[in-house]
């Protein structure tokens, strides 16, 4: 899993509340088992016209949105179905952070077991960001995940919140298993000392 520590980026607005995950990622997509390539298919119903071609005033296909790696989106973000290929799709496009007043807890799961770091805000909060986000397109936002906070461009810092373990993982980069198999020496002494005989 991708390491997150600090990033510094643009916002791509999307202000559309109770996105689901199969806007995100249609199910016409999820007989890969492959992360590759599922960037190409993130919000493709919205981005494509039927014969492929981009549908210019979606907001992944304009220019602002290019090489930004942070989503700004409605309320209730990734709601529906469970699908791990969702946050697959997302960081396979580029992005490392959606920032939301909520998020389904399925789906928030799953983005934190894959580097995705799904950040809630107050209401108020949100309606900031997208002013900033029509404001000044260009304007970068910093977040620092060890301290837990968006600083905007003006210096301005947002706190927001997130479990210790999940926080933990990500700093680290590694998932549930990664986590235990750093304590692998730890472990193995606690089976010697105990005479316990693991089949591996």
């Amino acid at each position: 899993m991708a390491q997150f520590t600090t990033l510094t980026s643009r916002l791509v607005a999307l202000p559309v509340n109770n996105i689901d995950t199969d806007q995100i990622i249609p199910a016409r997509y999820l007989k890969v088992t492959d992360k590759a390539g599922l960037g190409a298919a993130l919000f493709a119903d919205w981005r494509y016209n039927a014969d492929g071609s981009p549908k210019s005033d979606f907001v992944l296909n304009q220019p602002s949105a290019q090489g930004a790696a942070i989503l700004l989106a409605g309320d209730n973000f990734g709601c529906g179905s469970s699908r791990e290929h969702a946050p697959w799709a997302l960081t396979g496009y580029g992005f490392r952070a959606v920032i939301s007043t909520s998020f389904a807890d399925i789906f928030r799961n799953n983005a934190l077991k894959n580097g995705l770091l799904p950040i809630v805000v107050a209401a108020e909060t949100h309606r900031s960001l997208f002013d900033l986000a029509a404001e000044a397109p260009d304007a970068d936002l910093m977040i620092d995940l060890a301290t837990q906070t968006i600083t905007l461009a003006g210096g301005v810092s947002i706190t927001f919140p997130i479990d210790g373990f999940s926080k933990a993982c990500l700093l680290s980069g590694v998932d549930e298993l990664g986590y235990i198999q750093s304590f692998s020496d730890r472990i193995a002494a606690y089976e010697a000392q105990h005479g316990i005989a693991i089949i591996r």
